[in-house]
């Protein structure tokens, strides 16, 4: 399970938006408005949050180990004698928190913010010296792994951790070919921003970290907002800001690149990949690097964020480079993300049928479930919408004579509950797509009420861990319906509705209801199952919310009565035969299961060599490993082997990109670019181009999941006529 902050870096990022105590700061004290928050916080959990849990002394003991992990989860500040000094207040808190009383929370808040000033002033001073006696030739070791780690008995240990973290850090920017005079100055000013940072921490700083460690308990996205955080979320939804679209989070002292937004200006630029790491920032085109390892989330994002058609360079590690790789610099021009640039798009597919024949399937491409709420509302009968979208594009791939149409929801993480109802009802005649029950465990449904004209042809839909919420939705449908097939990897599993909630000072997100599929299962926690399961790109120890701590349980209700449509389930185990004998011997599956191989193998790496040759020895092993992964992909397909991977071109090099260890949060994740809700969609333009049609070998390369998802569909296709051939009686001449 993973908690918000694990590691130092968090830790510092985390303090960088505080309020800081060293021996010459006065301490931090709350208000009466934060007094009279804690209270009415308190009341809305346990009256309105839909696990009903009771702030007791059980809760107040678990709010206590949440703190101090929140703030110190890498046991780089707190001794032991610091812990042993907070049990005072381990079944107290649940006495006073309702009251007002707000003791507990700043007393531990000031005592972690006077060791972080300290120690953030005394690397700052003593870096110099550090750094010059510092000797890669012996063998030590830096653990990465803070589970293992115990509270420090003493300052003793503590200085030893620091000096092996710093040495950690140097030895990265060694192996990056970082002059040895730059590594001195850029750590320095990396210590010193975050000292920066600290001293300007502040009651609602201390606020929000003591909050939250009590609402992570009810749920993982159950938050409280302090004002400036309700501030910039206002921000956010009146767009009143550009950036480069693309959704970050925090990962170890990493600014951690979660997904690239559709259409936005990273996508459209084509360099910016998922899981790249961003360690620097300039402004426009001359402007100097100002170094981020370490920073708050939003504090980097505003410094991304800037005025539409004005430029902002990254320096990333790439995804799958270790801390010590080169940089590479990316310029990308900030703008909006248009609302019709993020509309679902189709493609037909010609794909093998055998005996020479290919069948025409029609892939529908939605990243996201979008409605444009401000032109419906004016009464434009031309407002854009996924399901308006995509009754276009079928009717569009039926002209083209396409045998099936292929939904493609991967890497869609939900939107509009409107939309994936009404998209449902594209598929089926009528009926229930979702029921909701409230915190009241009052249950009502959605779906299509009336009879209408539906799409009857085969369709699968491919999801994979990204798909979430909406996308669930939909895809537990269809498959309920037994309207189609799911393929493609476990989904997110969030099942949960939030409400915002105003409170004298800032505002509380609050889960009060669950989904649940007609079937009556939940869509939360466990996700929606496919029929046939890929590889995941994706640990699901590290993404989706099974993977997050306190999540609320899948369970059930009663189901709801439904039609089924086919009876393709029944045809799952032939299929899954015929797709697990094409795949073992298909070189691009053959090459995404290598590559998983090798991701998991990463992962499980708990400590690293602080010996220099050692760190060059294993990256020259890993290079030469994917070399001859690569190699043997090519000599499948029929290509020459590369002598190096730099022979590689960009695209080969960018298909990796999301085959890395992610772990990103959704709740704590900030999408930088915004999305322009009141845009209208594009006018047709004359001398368009020609519809895109791959065939199975191109669209093998380009993506072998979609490949796969549609042989599976032609097979399903093949199945079903030989049954029909077989049941229907011969006619005589």
């Amino acid at each position: 399970m993973r908690k918000a902050f694990l590691n130092t870096a968090a830790t510092l990022t985390l303090a960088a938006g505080l309020g800081l105590s060293s021996s010459s700061m006065a301490l931090i004290e709350y208000s009466k408005s934060q007094q009279e928050t804690a209270s009415e916080l308190i009341e809305q959990l346990e009256q309105r949050h839909y696990a009903k849990l009771k702030y007791d002394d059980g809760l107040s003991s678990a709010h206590l180990d949440n703190y101090v992990e929140n703030l110190d989860g890498g046991k780089m500040f707190f001794t032991t004698a610091d812990i042993a000094s907070f049990e005072v207040f381990r079944n107290q808190m649940d006495d006073d928190l309702p009251k007002g009383n707000l003791d507990a929370g700043f007393t531990i808040f000031n005592r972690f913010h006077g060791l972080l000033s300290k120690r953030l002033e005394t690397l700052v001073e003593d870096l110099p010296q550090m750094i010059e006696g510092m000797d890669f030739s012996i063998d030590e070791r830096y653990e990465l792994d803070v589970d293992k780690v115990a509270w420090a008995t003493d300052q003793a240990e503590l200085d030893e951790r620091w000096r092996l973290q710093v040495k950690n850090q140097v030895l990265n920017l060694r192996l990056a070919d970082k002059p040895q005079d730059e590594i001195t100055e850029t750590l320095v000013k990396r210590y010193s921003n975050q000292l920066s940072r600290v001293t300007q921490y502040n009651a609602q700083d201390a606020f929000q970290i003591y909050a939250n460690a009590l609402t992570e308990l009810y749920d993982p996205h159950t938050n409280y907002f302090s004002p400036r955080r309700s501030e910039n979320f206002n921000i956010n939804m009146r767009l009143s800001l550009e950036g480069i679209g693309a959704v970050l989070s925090l990962q170890d002292e990493y600014t951690r690149v979660a997904r690239i937004v559709t259409a936005g200006p990273a996508d459209k630029q084509g360099e910016l990949k998922p899981s790249d790491r961003i360690v620097a920032v300039a402004q426009d085109e001359d402007g100097a690097f100002e170094d981020v390892i370490g920073w708050r989330l939003d504090e980097v994002v505003q410094l991304i964020r800037g005025p539409k058609g004005s430029t902002v360079r990254l320096q990333v590690l790439p995804a799958k480079a270790g801390a010590d790789a080169e940089r590479k610099t990316i310029k990308i021009v900030r703008n909006k993300v248009k609302l019709e640039e993020q509309s679902a798009q189709k493609r037909v597919l010609e794909l093998p049928k055998g005996n020479g024949e290919t069948i025409r399937v029609g892939v529908i491409d939605i990243p996201t479930f979008y409605i444009d709420f401000e032109a419906m509302r004016r009464g434009d009968e031309n407002y854009k919408s996924t399901t308006r979208d995509v009754k276009k594009l079928i009717a569009e791939l039926e002209e083209e004579n396409v045998e099936g149409v292929i939904v493609d929801l991967r890497r869609n993480g939900g939107g509009s509950l409107q939309e994936a109802n009404d998209l449902t009802g594209l598929f089926i005649e009528y009926g229930p797509t979702v029921q909701i029950r409230h915190s009241s465990r009052r249950v009502w449904r959605d779906g299509k009420r009336l009879r209408s004209a539906y799409y009857d042809g085969p369709l699968v839909v491919l999801i994979n861990r990204l798909s979430a919420s909406a996308s669930e939705i939909f895809a537990g449908a269809i498959q309920d319906y037994d309207r189609g097939l799911i393929v493609g990897d476990r989904s997110y599993g969030k099942g949960t509705v939030q409400t915002m909630v105003p409170l004298p000072e800032g505002q509380l997100k609050i889960t009060e209801s669950k989904f649940y599929r007609i079937s009556g299962d939940s869509t939360q926690h466990r996700g929606v199952v496919p029929d046939i399961t890929f590889p995941s790109l994706y640990d699901p120890e590290e993404i989706g919310e099974s993977s997050l701590d306190n999540a609320l349980d899948w369970d059930q209700i009663n189901p709801v009565r439904h039609r089924r449509y086919s009876n393709v389930d029944s045809l799952v185990p032939q299929l899954t035969e015929i797709f697990e004998t094409r795949s073992s011997s298909n070189p691009e599956f053959l090459y995404l299961q290598d590559q998983l191989a090798v991701a998991e193998e990463n992962r499980a790496i708990t400590s690293v060599s602080l010996n220099e040759s050692v760190r060059r020895e294993e990256r020259e092993q890993r290079e030469q490993r994917a070399l001859k992964i690569e190699n043997r992909r090519r000599v499948a397909l029929g290509e020459e082997p590369l002598a190096s991977l730099d022979e590689r071109d960009d695209n080969e090099a960018e298909d990796e990109a999301g085959l890395v260890d992610s772990s990103a949060d959704t709740d704590s994740e900030i999408e930088d670019a915004l999305v322009d809700s009141g845009a209208q969609s594009a006018e047709d333009e004359e001398g368009e181009e020609e519809n895109e049609v791959l065939t199975a070998q191109e669209i093998a390369s380009e993506d072998v999941l979609l490949s796969e998802a549609g042989s599976i569909l032609v097979d399903a296709l093949v199945l079903q006529e030989r049954a029909y051939a077989v049941t229907t009686p011969k006619q005589d001449d």
